[in-house]
This record gives structure tokens, C-alpha cells and sequence, in this order.
């Protein structure tokens, strides 16, 4: 029980800091706000939000593997792979902001030049998307913890 226990508190830290962080971007990514200091701190936040989702998942596979219910009770439950459907979504969706942030901080060294409204608008887009996706995804936990 002390595993079970060990693996379900690591990927409840996991997960609120992940939320921490999401909404840390989603707050900073605007137009209207971003700056040299606002580019440099939106790759340091998407480093720990990207651990973050590492340590989500693994710590979610580990429970998968590790876990007292086991694998085959967690495969047999449709709201299971809804769930997992959408944070595979939301871990796609969020390649293109890394990306993005990454290329702007290239851009700043190099150049100076901040990135315009338009691709700020379109990558803070993709950042709410996840943003709104993530509650749905404890919805789901919510319910299928309750045996929906």
C-alpha cells in the first residue's frame, strides 16, 4: 500500500503543477504583455510544465503498472481511455507552443525582435485549448473515480 500510496501523491503533485504552470502561459502568452523578460520566462515555465507532464504520465504508468488495481482493471474502463485521449491531445497540442516559445527566445538573442500579434494570438490559442481540455480531463477522472 505504501507504493500505491507514494505513486497517487506524486501524480497529484505532478498534475497541479502542471496546472500551475499551464496557467502560467496561458496568463503570460498575450500580446499586450509580452516583453524580453515575459519571452525568457515563458521557456523557463514551459521547461517545468514539460517535466511536470513528464512526471504526470510516468507516474500515471507506473500506477498503470505498479498500481493495486493493475493494468487490466484501468484497460477495461472506457472513461480510462477518454482520459487518456485527451491528455495524449493536450500533450500534441503543446509541442507547438514549446516550440514557438523556443524560437521566439532564438529569435530575442539574436535579433531583439519580439514575435507579432498575430503568432503570439495563435500560440496563446493552442495554450487555452489545453487550458480548457484539462478540466474536462479531471471531470472524467472525477466521474470514473465514482464508477461511471
Amino acid at each position: 500500500m505504501t507504493l500505491e500510496a507514494v505513486l497517487a501523491a506524486l501524480h497529484l503533485v505532478a498534475i497541479l503543477t502542471f496546472v500551475v504552470f499551464l496557467s502560467s502561459q496561458a496568463a503570460l502568452c498575450r500580446i499586450e504583455w509580452l516583453n524580453a523578460a515575459v519571452v525568457e520566462r515563458l521557456v523557463r515555465l514551459d521547461v517545468i510544465y514539460a517535466v511536470a507532464g513528464t512526471v504526470m504520465v510516468a507516474s500515471g504508468l507506473a500506477r498503470l503498472i505498479w498500481g493495486v488495481k493493475g493494468a487490466s482493471w484501468y484497460l477495461s474502463q472506457p472513461l480510462f481511455h477518454l482520459k487518456i485521449t485527451l491528455v495524449v491531445a493536450m500533450v500534441v497540442l503543446s509541442f507547438v507552443p514549446s516550440l514557438a516559445f523556443r524560437r521566439w527566445h532564438r529569435t530575442l538573442r539574436s535579433t531583439g525582435a519580439l514575435p507579432d500579434a498575430t503568432e503570439v494570438a495563435r500560440v496563446r490559442r493552442l495554450v487555452m485549448i489545453q487550458s480548457h481540455v484539462l478540466p474536462v480531463v479531471a471531470v472524467i477522472a472525477v466521474f470514473w473515480a465514482r464508477g461511471w
